[in-house]
């Protein structure tokens, strides 16, 4: 199963097994991270799954759309890059992947 490395809001690192076809937010949420608050359930609705990518890992995901870049202008602190990670599945391209959730709270 790929894993994913999650920093949490309070700078801790989490790997954790994400199944393929979940989305990034519900492998943080699920386990509860901080930061992961997610309250739209995936909606791209309400911005509190918002996260940082690492640089070497946004080539491969898959462009921002404009629901999640609407979105993306209301969080706060914005980044060239964040998204928000009920917007990316886990795919075993993605085995690895790092990212930093960002204070949602």
């Amino acid at each position: 199963m790929p894993k994913v490395n999650y920093k949490d809001s309070e700078n801790v690192r989490h790997t954790i097994d994400v199944e393929n076809g979940f989305t990034l937010m519900e492998g943080a949420f699920n386990q509860q991270l901080p930061g992961m608050v997610a309250e739209c359930g995936g909606a791209a609705a309400c911005g509190t799954c918002h996260s940082y990518i690492s640089e070497e890992w946004l080539s491969r995901l898959p462009p921002v759309e404009d629901l999640e870049d609407s979105m993306l202008y209301m969080v706060e602190d914005r980044r060239e890059n964040s998204r928000l990670c009920c917007q990316i599945h886990m795919t075993d391209e993605l085995d690895g992947i790092e990212i930093q959730i960002a204070d949602n709270g």
